[in-house]
């Protein structure tokens, strides 16, 4: 079981193909799972780098394509089917390959976490007290109720918050208590990819301006179309939420493309600091300049060498 991880526009998707081509020529066939929650979603495909099936190289993928706008991302429903998907290509004497940038997807599919049950009165409940008091101030209780979680969780993300308030009322302890432990439930070997900050910053602003030249405006207008403003996840992805926010004058396309490049930079640095956070992963160094397939040879290396759950690679 192999993770490859790191920020946005690192290059995770790309280094995952080149990896299972490598250990297909080697004799060992290799299935990716996604990891990435924006792209368990129909039709969001420009905005979400999500490549095309000639960019995966006849590599199959699993857990792409698997909500309409419309649905909320579950990360309890994705844990079940990440290990679904995982287990099923080892039974088949493949490589799982866990590949995406989303740390608490990440973690649900290869961790010891659990996730307690809801109550949707008790949601809805905190959910008005949300909007009548705003998410600072939301978050600001919950610092009293549980300062780690609260720590961990931004004063921003107002959902987020109302999950955690939710729990502690529900099961009488603090939602820090369910939050994911670095213990394997599902053993692998993680793979960061580390690209240097002024570097990575330039990448993801050259990413947003090639998204909007390859037709996001257009999947944008479609989605939305479907009911995309509808959506509770997929309306606030980064790059769609700004789009919507042009198309409905609120701002226009330059400023839409200007916030969401800073707005994907600032998500990059928490993926990267979420990740670092985790001894468990090897980082390599990915630059500009290096490649696909030098880094999966990199991580071809990583791999030979590091035992997960008592195997190498060769073992």
């Amino acid at each position: 079981m192999v993770a490859v991880v790191g920020p946005t526009a690192a290059g995770k998707s790309d280094v995952a193909v080149a990896l299972a081509l490598r250990l297909r020529a080697a004799g060992r066939d290799a299935e990716v799972v996604n990891a990435d929650a924006m792209q368990l979603y129909r039709g969001m495909d420009v905005g979400t780098a999500k490549l095309s099936e000639t960019e995966r190289g006849g590599v199959v993928h699993h857990l792409l394509d698997r909500l309409d706008v419309t649905e909320t991302a579950d990360v309890a429903t994705y844990q079940e089917q990440a290990r679904a998907a995982l287990a099923q290509i080892a039974a088949r004497g493949a490589v799982p390959l866990l590949v995406g940038g989303s740390g608490l997807y990440v973690r649900a599919a290869l961790d010891r976490l659990e996730f307690p049950g809801t109550d949707p009165a008790v949601r809805r409940r905190w959910e008005q007290r949300l909007a009548e008091v705003g998410a600072p101030a939301l978050h600001a209780h919950l610092a009293e109720l549980d300062p780690v979680a609260a720590e961990r969780i931004l004063a921003s993300n107002g959902r987020r918050v109302v999950r955690a308030l939710e729990v502690v009322e529900l099961t009488g302890r603090p939602f820090s208590a369910s939050m994911p432990q670095h213990e394997y439930a599902v053993p692998a070997v993680q793979i960061g990819l580390a690209v240097p900050r002024e570097q990575l910053d330039a990448r993801i602003d050259a990413r947003v301006r090639r998204m909007l030249d390859a037709g996001l405006v257009a999947e944008v207008e479609a989605l939305a179309a479907r009911g995309l403003r509808d959506g509770l996840t997929a309306s606030r992805a980064l790059g769609y939420a700004q789009v919507l926010d042009a198309l409905d004058g609120r701002c226009t396309l330059e400023e839409a493309a200007a916030e969401t490049a800073r707005a994907t930079r600032k998500f990059a640095r928490r993926q990267e600091s979420w990740f670092r956070r985790d001894p468990r992963v090897h980082w390599i160094a990915a630059p500009d300049g290096r490649g696909a397939q030098d880094l999966a040879d990199d991580a071809w290396q990583v791999l030979a060498a590091t035992p997960a759950g008592g195997r190498t690679l060769s073992g």
